[in-house]
């Protein structure tokens, strides 16, 4: 039988009538002829309640037994969702990270994938089961212990499963009808697309777009595995929601794709630093220790005179998450004091945002950046920090013009025409 995985995030199992919905949407797959994959999410709000219960419970906690913990939401899910399909007249068996099993590494809070075996739920689809409904976010260690894969770890759950089981499609129903060219939000000409390429959804999902979680397209990409995201609330058909696909299964490519925008980053200068072989080294490396998450740097070259003596100094500039600016500032303090890096000051902005242009167009289409500058400039918007990819061209603006910038650029690249 062809098989098919879907995937259901916490608002589509968010109670028992939504559970029920989503039971529907997978029964209609099962008449159409398919062996069904399920992978749910704990329901909205729980995962947050139960990380809650063990920060009460113990500040300095055993990450073996947060996970046991925090893995039990999608148990809950897994077990009602095979319930309610039951009671529907489908056959269903729910599943247990463990009893699969979903192989993983002993990094708990953060384990990765090692392997998914096929055999016990193939033997299950053999029995005349139709229906495997199997809980997200969690695995086995090498130990025998419970892992989680990390918030989002659902999505990469499904995407692994639809990889290993050669599926026909991996469906994501989640509480929009699709990607679309920027927040609908922030600009009501924002549209829905039909395709997006692997490339330009991992671009997206990693400058803030909140569709997908990064790990699932990463792996989406790796495996071609053709992943839809669909609304839970709406009827859908086989045309609904937005395909993500192969760059080859999309006839033609307009230059930009979407607008993408991430509100909380930080922009954090170093001052007059020595401009000798290593020193990038000498920062960076002291701040990939501390787990910081750079992204755009800028180093600018100039001159000092010092005691008579001209010497060659640079200022190093670099984004990285608002959230992260402590340990940031932290880590370059400790490395100036060990001697590591001279600098005469750090100066940190935390009012400002990332707005990015992406689109697969780019690589055979010239003018994008020129074209995005003038759009900023038109509406006074000025530039601090500016990267490019091949296809992006991501600049940070005060946070205060990050939705006119958004607006701005939707309009420029024409995104609200097919």
């Amino acid at each position: 039988m062809p098989l098919l995985v879907m995937k259901f995030g916490g608002t589509s199992v968010a109670d028992l009538d939504r559970i029920a919905n989503a039971a529907e949407k997978v029964k209609r797959e099962v008449e159409r002829g398919y062996d069904v994959i399920v992978i749910v999410s704990a329901m909205s709000g729980k995962t947050n309640e139960l990380v809650g219960w063990v920060e009460t419970t113990s500040h300095l906690y055993d990450a073996r037994e947060y996970d046991a913990v925090v893995a039990s939401g999608e148990n809950v899910t897994a077990g009602l969702m095979a319930l309610r399909l039951q009671e529907m007249g489908v056959p269903a068996r729910s599943w247990q990270g463990w009893q699969v099993p979903i192989n993983t590494t002993s990094a708990h809070s953060s384990a990765r994938f090692v392997s998914i075996p096929r055999e016990n739920i193939d033997a299950k689809f053999e029995e005349g089961f139709k229906v495997a409904v199997v809980a997200g976010f969690q695995g086995l260690s090498e130990e025998g212990r419970i892992t989680t894969l990390g918030r989002g770890g659902s999505d990469t759950t499904a995407v692994a499963f639809a990889a290993a089981f050669g599926a026909e499609r991996c469906d994501i129903y989640t509480d929009v009808d699709g990607v679309y060219t920027t927040d609908p939000r922030i600009t009501s000409k924002a549209r829905k697309l039909d395709k997006i390429a692997f490339e330009e959804m991992l671009e997206l999902a990693s400058l803030g777009a909140k569709v997908l979680q990064t790990r699932s397209v990463e792996l989406a990409m790796r495996y071609k595995v053709r992943l839809r995201v669909l609304s839970s609330f709406e009827e859908t058909d086989e045309n609904s929601g937005t395909l993500v696909c192969d760059e080859e299964d999309i006839m033609e490519s307009k230059a930009v794709s979407g607008v993408a925008y991430s509100r909380d980053e930080a922009k954090i200068t170093l001052v007059t630093v020595e401009d000798r072989p290593g020193i990038a080294a000498g920062i960076f490396g002291p701040l990939a220790e501390a787990g910081i998450n750079v992204d755009m740097i800028v180093q600018n070259i100039s001159e000092k005179n010092y005691e008579g003596h001209t010497m060659a100094v640079t200022d190093m500039t670099f984004s990285c998450p608002t959230n992260q600016v402590a340990r940031a500032r932290k880590a370059l303090e400790d490395a100036r004091a060990a001697g590591t890096i001279v600098y005469d000051d750090l100066v940190v902005d935390t009012e400002v945002a990332k707005v990015s242009v992406v689109g697969i167009g780019m690589r055979s289409q010239s003018g994008v950046a020129s074209r995005m500058f003038a759009a900023l400039a038109a509406e006074n918007i000025n530039i601090k920090v500016i990267a490019t990819s091949e296809i992006k061209v991501s600049v940070l603006i005060d946070r205060k013009y990050m939705e006119l910038a958004v607006q701005a650029l939707h309009d420029a690249f024409e995104l609200e025409k097919v």
